[in-house]
């Protein structure tokens, strides 16, 4: 009898010591903050909510407690914690206080990725499909037909990166024409043009670009980083002139191209002046790169801080376990402020320098995210440079900025009890 006895009292210690819930902690005690945003994503994907508390501990998870998932973890080696369904309620109790500026988001649906990339090899990486190969989240690539065939309609969320939407390859000419790089790139694009019926490449990434606005406005979540940030508003603002030069397209640029810029087209910069000089490596005066003097151990970027109750989304897009990023350069490095739209939020800057480094808005249905610079962890990443190696900087908050983008359309405002 005194056995059953003490077999019965392990059993309902049991049954109220069990634990409910896994917390992966995403402060400064994160062994790897990277692949904790895998695990999040794969845990979504066995169609299991993710609870995202906003402003709690850098921004942690939270799901219920599942071996599989601790097996997972521990094969990752991301750190997590296991807490009883009791403790998480008041971890909720404690986001729910007015007092507090967190709140929790549920993500309930694993978002479909796609990479706006090449099919030739690049003399370059990209950090967002560095860091989704790293953190183990599946994508698609995709290229210039199959946007212009209306794939990105079996996608939630879209990424570009070193693309130039101008035509006019990446303004890399003076130095690089003679590469057979730069050679393979010319053709692939032109082959693109042609078998797609459009006299000039210009024409085709034109009608890329705003497959792409139309993918947004229709409720997609765009994310853009380097030249593909302010390349991608030219070319929209440029849709009824021709700003390439002969070297480009064949023939001359429009004289008049820049007053026939219309700057409503463009999701988040105006009154900007073209650079027209072919032979100068940069688009516009909206980058930053060449006006900027800066020494590299004085680049950082400052994240805003938002109130997680009232506006989740750019708290989400900003959840971090540092507010005070390193700066990187990039083709286009960082965004003048004086050009950006009165509309547009600012996430991100360098007050000093009167430059913004990662802004968001609104377009249609849809959402977009631009993030200055090409690689959070290599200061000024060069053509042919080796890859970024994402083991060595497992905890990264510039790049943290890129994975919260990706889980971000997975997200609702999880309702509070009352």
């Amino acid at each position: 009898m005194r056995r059953i006895i003490i077999l019965v009292a392990f059993l309902v210690s049991a049954l109220f010591t069990k634990a409910d819930y896994l917390l992966i902690p995403m402060d400064k005690l994160q062994t790897d903050h990277l692949k904790a945003y895998g695990v999040a994503y794969w845990v979504l994907a066995q169609g299991v909510e993710v609870d995202w508390l906003l402003n709690y501990r850098g921004g942690s998870f939270a799901f219920r407690y599942a071996k599989s998932f601790v097996d997972l973890m521990l094969e990752r080696g991301v750190r997590y914690e296991v807490i009883s369904d009791s403790k998480y309620n008041q971890i909720l109790a404690l986001l729910a206080s007015e007092s507090n500026n967190m709140d929790a988001v549920k993500l309930e649906k694993a978002p479909k990725i796609a990479v706006y990339s090449p099919k030739s090899n690049q003399p370059w990486d990209d950090a967002v499909t560095l860091v989704l190969t790293y953190a183990e989240i599946p994508y698609d690539v995709l290229y210039d037909e199959e946007v212009y065939r209306d794939s990105l309609r079996k996608y939630d969320w879209l990424h570009l990166h070193h693309e130039d939407f101008t035509g006019q390859y990446g303004k890399f000419y003076a130095s690089y024409h003679t590469q057979a790089w730069y050679k393979e790139q010319v053709k692939e694009n032109e082959d693109i043009a042609a078998r797609l019926g459009f006299s000039k490449v210009s024409k085709l990434k034109l009608a890329v670009a705003q497959k792409i606005r139309d993918f947004c406005y229709n409720g997609g979540f765009l994310f853009a980083m380097c030249s593909a940030t302010d390349s991608y508003d030219i070319a929209l603002a440029a849709e009824n002139t021709d700003i390439c030069d002969v070297m480009y397209d064949g023939d001359p640029i429009d004289p008049d191209c820049q007053q026939k810029l219309d700057y409503n087209k463009c999701f988040a910069f105006h009154n900007f002046t073209l650079e027209l000089n072919p032979y100068v490596y940069e688009y516009s005066d909206i980058d930053v790169t060449n006006t900027r003097n800066i020494p590299q151990d004085m680049d950082y970027f400052h994240l805003f801080e938002f109130s997680a109750k009232w506006d989740p989304v750019p708290t989400m897009l900003c959840q971090n376990h540092e507010n005070k990023i390193k700066g990187f350069m990039g083709q286009t490095t960082a965004f003048r402020k004086s050009l950006i739209k009165k509309d547009v939020l600012i996430m991100g800057e360098l007050k000093a320098a009167d430059e913004a480094r990662y802004i968001h808005g609104n377009y249609g249905r849809g959402m977009w995210t631009f993030y200055g610079g090409h690689d959070p962890e290599d200061y000024q990443h060069f053509v042919h440079e080796p890859p970024t190696d994402l083991s060595l900087h497992k905890n990264s908050a510039g790049y943290r900025l890129i994975l919260n983008n990706i889980l971000f359309p997975a997200a609702r405002k999880k309702k509070q009890k009352t």
